[in-house]
């Protein structure tokens, strides 16, 4: 789920991780396996090695793309969640029909729904956007403005991009390894993603994705927000807000497991 902005503090706080996200992205991805792959065997045995040598041009193929049931594995028990795949989970390959599953369902979630209405609350608090006045007007504005960067940011990274690009816009837990491990490992998801052929490629769905999302925002913002460093602005908050979505799909099922097993002892 996307925002329109974050706070000054947080643009700031962004500008600052981010040599060292990138940093963390590049370290994780020469030092570990994606998940999908963990268990496969470093080098391909022999008759393998010999059919890629001589037939060049056969490239690996996706295989036949699913209909899976979407779970709805609410981060802390309330913000929705279509998107992560737990350590055990079958997950299969996303037909197109269903990444755009993905995006609807986050959008049309009543969780969603009510949380953006929040956000557009302390705007009219604040008065944010003074030309969109104050009362039900003024509110209707900001609700719609911040519904609509949400829905097409989350709308190009969950299901344009990856559709287009043939990347899954799932997040893959970890689940194992020390805790500074699986940070550098879910931060460098931003920028490392898994193809519908199970490889790793760069994160062009959430990357390009985002960009697309703010330069598109610049059509239906208020004039004095239409420049590029308001755009950049965008673009930054919404990685970092990523970053840390990424951070809480990877802790929170083992948090959610410990709290399980806390009321129910066996």
């Amino acid at each position: 789920m996307k925002l329109h902005r974050l706070s000054r503090p947080a643009r700031i706080l962004f500008r600052a991780i981010a040599p060292f996200a990138l940093f963390g992205a590049l370290t994780a991805h020469a030092q570990e396996p994606s998940p999908a792959t963990s268990d496969a065997p470093l080098v391909a045995p022999v008759q393998q090695q010999f059919t890629l040598t001589t037939a060049p041009d056969v490239l690996p193929s996706a295989p036949p793309p699913t209909e899976l049931t979407l779970k709805n594995n609410r981060l802390f028990y309330v913000l929705a969640n279509y998107s992560t795949v737990e350590r055990h989970d079958n997950f299969g390959t996303l037909s197109p029909k269903t990444k755009f599953k993905l995006s609807v369902k986050t959008m049309a979630d009543p969780i969603t729904v009510s949380f953006l209405g929040g956000i557009a609350l302390m705007g009219q608090a604040r008065n944010s956007d003074p030309s969109y006045g104050q009362g039900l007007q003024g509110y209707s504005k900001r609700y719609a403005t911040t519904y609509t960067d949400s829905a097409v940011g989350t709308l190009m990274t969950t299901s344009v991009f990856p559709t287009l690009l043939h990347q899954d816009p799932r997040y893959f837990q970890l689940g194992t390894g020390g805790a500074w491990h699986r940070v550098k490992y879910s931060v460098s998801r931003i920028f490392l993603t898994r193809a519908d052929t199970g490889q790793t490629q760069f994160n062009y769905s959430e990357i390009v994705g985002n960009a697309v999302a703010a330069g598109i925002s610049n059509t239906y913002h208020p004039d004095y927000q239409r420049n590029f460093g308001n755009t950049m602005s965008v673009w930054g908050s919404d990685i970092l807000l990523n970053t840390f979505c990424n951070l809480a799909k990877e802790f929170w099922p083992d948090l959610r497991r410990k709290i399980h097993n806390h009321r129910h002892p066996e």
